[in-house]
């Protein structure tokens, strides 16, 4: 059992009324790290720079037992600069990010089509390139795609959503946020999943932030509230990639069918997402963490 995920892999530098911190990050990232933590093997493919935020991405993902596919970065390991004033964080992307691009050589084509499940999130789908060398690469394997589109990062709107769809009408899963569909969209989430669904997608995951989630798997609709668990919410960076990391290690480990087994999967990835925004950074936390003397490790 083995998934490969491919996207980013950047440095997130938070500024905020504490000071200026840095994490390792990226979507794919802490996606591929938090299947490791859910007991999938992962492989990660992106674009990580010769230099020394490329080497602290490096030791982080060998830390917690990631294989890297790494692509090369002429222009530097990509780098996001969040600031938070006390509304939503905005955000600024660094040039090696705004023309991240995955090389897909024998390599990270091998390890896609051996994978049991090749997950995407990140990618610069407004490339059509890039989708193609993307699709030709995953084959038949099974697909789950978040297409959390960052602004900052993209350079077509219409070209990132026909990319997107494209690779959506063959996914095994799909994840869309209530912000991603008023963002490529400009509809209610409720609109985009079931066009999502008429496009092919087999499993659409539909997540609405304070609002919980929701699973529409081939005509099997669960929903679920946000989690209650102890302490309070420090960080909800992660809170989207640890549902997506649960789901997807769900699909490989379980291949959840049925009301019943959906609902498990959708609570666990709630119960997962709540734990992980009391800590602070996008690590994926178990709730097990909670109140326990876990060490806090948000980068190498």
């Amino acid at each position: 059992m083995r998934v490969v995920v491919v996207g980013d892999a950047l440095i997130d530098e938070l500024r905020d009324d504490r000071g200026v911190r840095e994490f390792v990050g990226g979507a794919a990232l802490n996606v591929a790290i938090g299947l490791t933590r859910l007991g999938v093997p992962v492989t990660l493919i992106a674009m990580v720079g010769d230099d020394e935020p490329g080497g602290h991405i490096r030791s982080y993902l060998h830390d917690y037992g990631v294989d890297l596919l790494a692509s090369p970065g002429p222009l530097g390991s990509s780098r996001a600069v969040s600031t938070r004033t006390g509304g939503e964080p905005v955000y600024v992307f660094n040039e090696a990010a705004q023309h991240r691009a995955v090389v897909f050589g024998d390599d990270e084509r091998r390890a896609c089509q051996d994978a049991d499940l090749v997950v995407v999130s990140c990618f610069p789908l407004d490339d059509p390139d890039q989708v193609q060398a993307l699709a030709d690469a995953i084959g038949e394997t099974p697909l789950a795609i978040d297409p959390n589109p960052r602004t900052g990062m993209m350079r077509d709107f219409d070209e990132f959503v026909r990319g997107f769809e494209r690779l959506a009408t063959r996914a095994r899963l799909v994840k869309i946020g209530e912000d991603d569909a008023a963002l490529l969209y400009r509809e209610p989430l409720d609109a985009v999943s079931g066009r999502l669904r008429d496009l092919g997608a087999e499993v659409v995951l539909a997540t609405y932030g304070p609002a919980g989630a929701a699973l529409d798997a081939a005509g099997v609709a669960v929903t679920a509230p946000i989690a209650k668990l102890p302490g309070r919410i420090v960080d909800t960076m992660g809170a989207g990639d640890a549902v997506l990391s649960a789901i997807a290690a769900s699909l490989v480990q379980d291949s959840p069918e049925g009301e019943g087994e959906w609902d498990a999967a959708l609570r666990r990835a709630m119960d997962v997402a709540a734990a992980t925004c009391r800590f602070e950074g996008a690590l994926l936390r178990l709730p097990s963490a909670i109140g326990s003397d876990e060490v806090e490790h948000f980068g190498s």
